[in-house]
């Protein structure tokens, strides 16, 4: 089931990149460069990705040392 879903996606993404090879100028940080607006979005959809997944990773991490700081765990009643 997981492989239709991904091939899907994938059809769908490829879809949405040939509708959308017009020409955007991006400014970022001082710099600019011109790509098609398919790439600029999914650079951006990426770079979102991989910003929530650090910041769910730092979380993560930090309630684990909360735990073994505190030394507390559920146990089942």
């Amino acid at each position: 089931m997981a492989v239709i879903v991904g091939v899907l996606l994938l059809v769908v993404l490829l879809i949405f990149i040939l509708q959308n090879q017009d020409s955007v100028t991006v400014h970022f940080l001082g710099t600019s460069s011109t790509l098609p607006l398919a790439v600029a979005l999914l650079l951006s959809v990426v770079g979102g990705a991989v910003l929530v997944a650090v910041l769910g990773v730092a979380r993560i991490l930090q309630l684990r040392r909360r735990v073994r700081k505190t030394g507390t765990r559920r146990h089942k009643a």
